[in-house]
C-alpha cells in the first residue's frame, strides 16, 4: 500500500475510535447523572422524613426513552407529538402501578436539574409525594444540554397466589 492510503486509514481508525469513545462517554455521563438525581431525590425525601423510592427498571426505561426522545426534539414537554402518555410508556416497559406522575427538566448538569425541581412547587410535590414508593430515572444530553426525566410510581404489589 501507499503511503498515503495508510495514512488515510490510519486517521479514519483514529477518527472512528474517537467518536465510539466520546459516545461511550457520553453515555457513561448520562448514567452518572441519572445516578445523581436517584441519590438527590432519596437525599430531599429522607431529610423530609418520609421513605426512600426503590429504583424500578421498568420506570427508568420508560424515563430513558423519553429522555432521549427530547433531547432528540431538543425541547421539554411530558409527552412529545406522536408519543404516548406517561401511563402508557410505563404500562409498555412492564410497570404495574396504582399511581404515577413525572418530572422532566433540561440543564447544564444533574446538580442543576436536581435544584429546578426542588424549587418548583408541582416538582417538589412529585418529588415528596409519600405515596409514591419507586423511580425510573432517564437522562440524554444534546448539545452540553441534559435533558432528564424522573418518572415516579404507586407500585401495584403482586397478585396473591391462589
Amino acid at each position: 500500500m501507499k503511503t498515503k492510503t495508510i495514512l488515510r486509514l490510519a486517521g479514519a481508525c483514529m477518527a472512528a475510535l474517537l467518536f465510539l469513545a466520546g459516545a461511550a462517554m457520553a453515555q457513561q455521563g448520562s448514567e452518572s447523572a441519572g445516578r445523581q438525581i436517584f441519590d438527590a431525590a432519596n437525599q430531599a425525601r429522607r431529610a423530609q422524613g418520609l421513605g426512600r423510592l426503590k429504583w424500578n427498571e421498568g420506570l427508568a426505561r420508560a424515563a430513558q426513552q423519553h429522555a432521549a426522545a427530547m433531547a432528540r426534539a431538543g425541547f421539554l414537554s411530558h409527552q412529545l407529538p406522536g408519543e404516548p402518555g406517561l401511563e402508557v410508556r410505563a404500562s409498555h416497559a412492564g410497570v404495574y402501578f396504582i399511581s404515577l406522575s413525572e418530572n422532566v427538566a433540561q440543564g447544564p448538569d444533574a446538580g442543576d436539574i436536581s435544584d429546578q425541581w426542588a424549587k418548583s412547587p408541582e416538582h417538589r410535590q412529585n418529588l415528596l409525594d409519600p405515596d409514591m414508593n419507586a423511580i425510573g430515572v432517564g437522562v440524554a444530553e444534546r448539545d452540553g444540554q441534559l435533558f432528564a426525566v424522573e418518572d415516579f410510581a404507586k407500585i401495584k404489589p403482586p397478585a396473591p397466589l391462589p
